[in-house]
């Protein structure tokens, strides 16, 4: 077998491999495009969800006039509308978005003038749509590390040194020109020792650089797609694709000669003959990480030009993952949000995250407090409230036929708990929730809009009654910085309270020993009760279900507990 038929079997195998990758690529965009298409107009496809610790990178590290707390985003089960609204393609839009929903704005400045607009475009052409989707899917995700995380470590600290990496470099070269020109086996063998040091020292360098590298890789991919974006023809992001040009040309220093570092870092390997190659190359030069701390330079004197290109590419996926969500709904309404303070008014409002939800409608003057059965549907009313208010000032998309109100700044004090790490029992947990809306309403800022459920629940009758009933009248007397619906099991506050706010009740009717809801709002305070009926219903003892409703008729009549 002569060495040109060998040569010519080794070329038609790097042949056949670069066409099967192509076609593969070809395979792959065509079934890209086709997702983007079904996906339109239908809830998001299974996906591999980021920790969302990764998530919030962005957020935490942005400036926040106002956030939504921690508190109010656990009762509202956030994470949960998070990832019902996200369709982003990059980890760039993933954070964005999160933001956007952990950061309401207060106040009109403009921005929702140039969402809708975008949003419109967005809409209307769906080729577009689907290239600007091509362009954000390539740049992709960052795996499980936020580029937010690193970008102030390497502002804070400095490159490593080249020093030991050139010297092993030099060897190997010493070592090369010895085995050619003088002792061949003492040359080999000193290029065996210089390949084997590189190598296992390789692995423990690279595995502690690993988030950095993924922190470049990832730049460059934004890089990249920054600029495929400016070669676009569309209009849709003209003035933030010239931002994005900008920050890719100040960082055109750190992209050159980035071949050298392992291509696609963190992402899936192409399998190219030549960067196979190349991987044994560098594991035994160390020119990825020379390399590397070169770019490492340059890159810190861009970390500003990074964070832009970085935010700016999040905003464009985060925005086209809000035109995505509002195609899967079955009816949504831009909200009328308004600076001056009126009436906070919504229409068939339904709860995103239910599968059939029940709309329910209301306008309010002055603060609700809802009474009703157990299980009738106040706590799910009091979430469709408060998650389509923030969404109203964030995607300014509502899950509801019309959304009228204020700016506001959201606050909930529901789903609470015992927080054995400080030591809190569950009364404890809720004052300190509640202030922490009191102190609120008292600061400058928008006024407040606040969700209570069960004012109290973890204290006694009577200083419950007492202290809410003062808490509630508190919000009432100052409506001009704060709006609270409290949803309440005590028919006493509804009395008490009664002038103060409007009062409202959900209800369930005993059918065939069975309770059913039609969890609609009804004007006026309870009538029912079924907390002993569920009793019966789930099976309790006959004389104790009886006992019950006798101790509670008596109770009602002459206001006195007695066995």
């Amino acid at each position: 077998m002569t060495g040109a038929y060998i040569l010519g079997i080794i070329a038609v195998f790097i042949a056949a491999v670069f066409l099967i990758g192509l076609q593969n690529r070809k395979n792959e965009e065509r079934s890209f495009k086709k997702k983007c298409a079904d996906e339109y107009g239908a809830a998001p496809s299974s996906r591999i969800k980021r920790q969302r610790a990764d998530v919030s990178g962005y957020y935490k590290s942005a400036e926040k006039k106002f956030s939504i707390d921690d508190i109010t985003w656990n009762d509202l089960s956030m994470d949960e509308v998070y990832d019902r609204i996200s369709y982003c393609e990059t980890s760039s839009g993933e954070e964005y978005l999160y933001y956007l929903l952990r950061c309401p704005q207060t106040f009109d400045n403009g921005t929702f003038n140039k969402l809708e607009n975008e949003l419109a475009a967005i809409s209307k052409d769906e080729s577009k749509r689907i290239h600007l989707k091509e362009t954000l899917h390539c740049i992709g995700k960052s795996g499980k590390y936020s580029i937010y995380d690193y970008l102030p470590l390497i502002d804070k600290n400095s490159a490593g040194s080249n020093l030991v990496h050139v010297l092993m470099l030099i060897l190997m070269v010493l070592s090369v020109l010895l085995m050619s020109l003088f002792n061949f086996t003492l040359g080999f063998l000193i290029l065996i020792i210089a390949f084997a040091v590189n190598m296992v020292s390789y692995f423990k360098i690279k595995s502690a650089l690993a988030p950095y590298l993924m922190t470049f890789s990832y730049v460059l991919r934004l890089m990249k797609g920054g600029e495929a974006l400016a070669l676009t023809e569309s209009d849709i992001f003209k003035d933030d694709i010239s931002k994005i040009k900008e920050c890719v040309s100040k960082l055109k220093g750190f992209s050159r000669g980035s071949w050298i570092l392992s291509k696609g870092y963190g992402a899936t390997g192409s399998g190219n003959p030549f960067d196979i190659i190349m991987d044994y190359v560098r594991m035994l030069t160390h020119i990825d990480l020379i390399k590397f701390n070169s770019m490492y330079k340059k890159l810190k004197q861009e970390i500003p030009s990074v964070r832009k290109l970085t935010e700016i590419i999040g905003y464009i996926d985060s925005v086209i993952s809000i035109a995505y969500f509002r195609a899967s709904v079955s009816e949504y309404t831009v909200p009328e949000l308004m600076e001056n303070h009126g009436e906070y008014q919504i229409e068939n409002g339904r709860h995103l995250l239910m599968d059939n939800p029940v709309s329910n409608s209301f306008a309010a003057k002055k603060g609700f407090l809802i009474t009703g059965s157990n299980a009738s549907g106040k706590s799910t009313f009091l979430k469709m409230c408060a998650i389509n208010s923030i969404m109203a000032q964030t995607i300014h998309t509502c899950t509801c036929t019309s959304y009228k109100a204020p700016f506001y700044r959201v606050f909930t004090s529901m789903a609470l708990r015992d927080d054995l790490s400080l030591g809190d029992s569950y009364y404890m947990v809720e004052i300190k929730s509640l202030k922490r809306i009191l102190d609120s309403a008292a600061n400058e800022g928008a006024p407040v809009l606040c969700f209570i459920d069960e004012v109290l629940r973890g204290t006694n009758t009577i200083e419950r009654i007492a202290a809410s009933s003062k808490i509630l009248e508190y919000f009432a007397s100052h409506k001009e910085r704060a709006l609270c619906f409290a949803a309440t099991h005590d028919r006493e506050l509804s009395e008490v309270l009664h002038d103060r706010f409007e009062v409202y009740h959900f209800e369930g009717d005993m059918k065939n020993g069975d309770v059913t809801f039609d969890y609609k709002l009804n004007a006026g305070p309870a009538t029912k009760r079924n907390a002993i009926s569920l009793l019966k219903t789930i099976g309790y003892n006959d004389e104790i279900v009886r006992e019950a409703e006798t101790m509670a008729k008596r109770f009602e009549e002459d206001g006195l507990w007695v066995l």
